[in-house]
């Protein structure tokens, strides 16, 4: 009798596990599984960087000689303080350093300073490059420089665009000759091509045209230079100071942004700086310091 009441009993604690372990491996209370395919999201790749360099030891002693002409002239204390320039104040070294250097000649100052920034996306479907991306994007609309592409053939991609974007453009009360008057700088960029271009007589983007030989070729983007480049020319009158002269490269290597800024005050106010003698040094300069990140 033990016997026979022991088996009935076993049986139904084997239904029993049977019964959950179907409840498990099942889905919801309508027996559909939960996750029916699923696809799995991986996250954007970081970007390449993930320190910065030192800044002020980013720029070699012989290129801060030619930089700053009017250091080699110092005493040897006042020129090793020239030469070892002054960090900008930041609270975090991995994500945004920058460093200063100040000259003064018998006949200019000259001074420079130089950025270098870290993105981070904290999107996991955005990668640190395209965030990187985008910070430079907007750091070159504001220097009135904008996007290579040429809206006319973005309009002929799609069949009846260019007249809906007219329309857009005329509720705006944008005619179309302030959208001729926009991409001006864009079409003096492209025209200009890299480092070799020629002046062509027609004024850029924060350039005077005057034709005089002094006069540096206007702002415009660069290549062979990071992943993207560009360089904004502001000449005399172009901000506080009347005579000076500064010159801007900025650049994106991976998801770093680093920019250049190279200045020219002249000791009288009839001596004019050298436009292009500044952008080729900048120039040159924010090559030195794409090689440094590469390395």
């Amino acid at each position: 009798m033990r016997h026979k009441a022991y088996v009935p009993g076993v049986a139904l604690l084997a239904a029993l596990v049977v019964g959950g372990c179907s409840a498990d491996g099942g889905g919801d209370a309508n027996g559909a599984d939960s996750k029916p395919g699923t696809p799995t999201v991986s996250p954007a790749p970081p970007g390449r960087y993930a320190t910065l360099p030192s800044p002020c030891r980013a720029v070699p002693r012989t290129t801060l000689n030619d930089l700053l002409p009017g250091a080699a002239e110092l005493p040897q204390d006042q020129r090793e303080k020239v030469f070892r320039g002054s960090a900008a104040v930041t609270y975090d070294t991995d994500r945004k350093v920058g460093c200063s250097w100040k000259a003064d000649a018998p006949n200019a100052t000259r001074s420079l300073v130089i950025d270098f920034e870290r993105v981070v996306s904290y999107d996991p479907a955005v990668s640190d490059d395209d965030r990187a991306d985008t910070v430079y994007e907007k750091r070159k609309k504001a220097a009135g420089l904008s996007s290579p592409t040429a809206p006319a053939a973005d309009a002929a991609a799609t069949t009846g665009s260019g007249d809906k974007e007219e329309e857009e453009d005329k509720e705006k009360g944008e005619g179309d000759g302030k959208a001729t008057d926009t991409a001006s700088p864009s079409s003096s960029a492209t025209s200009g091509g890299g480092d070799d271009a020629t002046p062509d007589g027609t004024p850029g983007s924060g350039t005077p045209g005057s034709g005089d030989p002094e006069d540096a070729l206007p702002s415009r983007l660069l290549d062979n230079l990071g992943d993207a480049a560009f360089l904004q020319d502001l000449p005399k009158g172009a901000d506080s100071t009347a005579q000076n002269h500064t010159v801007s490269v900025v650049f994106r290597t991976s998801n770093v942004v680093v920019t250049v800024r190279y200045a020219e005050q002249p000791a009288l106010i009839t001596q004019r700086p050298d436009g292009r003698e500044l952008q080729e040094k900048a120039q040159a300069l924010a090559r030195k310091l794409a090689e440094k990140l590469s390395e």
